[in-house]
Order: structure tokens, then C-alpha cells, then sequence
């Protein structure tokens, strides 16, 4: 026994309502014109502003809410706050209130210079110093390996990873 009020029919009412909110969803839909603009505008789209060039500094933005990175630490590194008068037309971002009052800044970021000299030190200590001290362990460590299978009567075969490793990186420039 079924009750005829509750079989579903076909309501003029339903089918409306259903034809309205797709010809809605679909209006909503992007055309693929606009998704390649959107992916073109993400390339150029930046939380922050790009930093103008600052003759013989290298600038930067520097976080304030690092506490293993902290403002003070930079400073004493070399960092120096890039004040609205290094840089004609950023006054309107400023910080306007709390401990960075003045400095050119975007909500917790603020932007920093660093005298090139030692940027172009710091970029080689960490991106050919270090890493070359790392190479050379590993070497060292393969050239015992290789002694002592050398020393029990085998022999060891270097592939190309490690040959590319023995030979001595170029220095490289950071600075335009």
C-alpha cells in the first residue's frame, strides 16, 4: 500500500527552482580565457611589494616574527632598516604604530638593506663555503671506503655522481 502524496512528481514549481540555479552555476563558471589570465596574474601577483635597487646594498624583506631570525639578529649581521628617504615614494608603507615606527614595512615584514660587500660574503659562505666543506666529506669519507676495500683485495668503481664531486665547483658572483 503506497500513499500517492509521497511518490515525487514532476513539480513545475522543482524544475524552475532547478533550472535557475544552473544557469546560475554556469554564470559563475570561469571561461578558459579567464583561467589563463588568472594563472598569468599569479606570476605577478606578490604579497610584497618588489624593493627598488638601493646603489651598493643588496635589500630584502625581513621578518619580524621569526624568534630564531629575530630583527635584532640581522642588525648585528650588518642589516640596516630601509627608511622612506632611501626610497622616494614608499611613505605610504610605513609602520605607523608599535616598536618599527617609521620604517618602510608591510604588516609583519620590514625592509632591510645590506652593503653588497657583505652580501656577496654571506651568499659564498653559505652557497660555496658550506656546501664545498660537504663535498669534501663525503669525498673523504668515499676515499676510506675505498682503501679498505682496496686493502681486502677489492676494487671499488666511482660513478659519474662521484667524479662530478672531485672536480672543484667555480666560485660563483651574487651580486648584478
Amino acid at each position: 500500500m503506497t500513499d500517492e502524496r509521497l511518490k515525487k512528481t514532476s513539480d513545475p514549481a522543482r524544475e524552475s527552482r532547478a533550472a535557475l540555479d544552473r544557469a546560475a552555476k554556469e554564470a559563475r563558471e570561469l571561461s578558459d580565457d579567464d583561467r589563463v589570465e588568472m594563472f598569468r596574474q599569479q606570476f605577478f601577483q606578490s604579497a610584497l611589494p618588489d624593493l627598488p635597487k638601493i646603489p651598493g646594498y643588496h635589500s630584502c624583506w625581513l621578518t619580524t616574527t621569526n624568534p630564531r631570525d629575530s630583527i635584532q639578529g640581522r642588525m648585528r649581521l650588518g642589516y640596516e632598516p630601509i627608511k622612506p628617504e632611501d626610497v622616494p615614494g614608499w611613505e605610504y608603507a610605513t609602520i605607523k604604530t608599535g616598536e618599527y615606527v617609521g620604517m618602510v614595512g608591510v604588516n609583519e615584514m620590514l625592509a632591510f638593506k645590506l652593503p653588497m660587500r657583505l652580501y656577496e660574503t654571506y651568499m659564498t659562505e653559505a652557497h660555496y663555503q658550506a656546501p664545498l666543506r660537504e663535498d669534501e666529506k663525503l669525498q673523504a669519507m668515499v676515499d676510506q671506503m675505498k682503501d679498505g676495500i682496496m686493502a681486502a683485495g677489492g676494487s671499488i668503481i666511482e660513478g659519474d655522481g662521484m667524479q662530478d664531486l672531485r672536480k672543484a665547483p667555480g666560485r660563483p658572483v651574487f651580486t648584478d
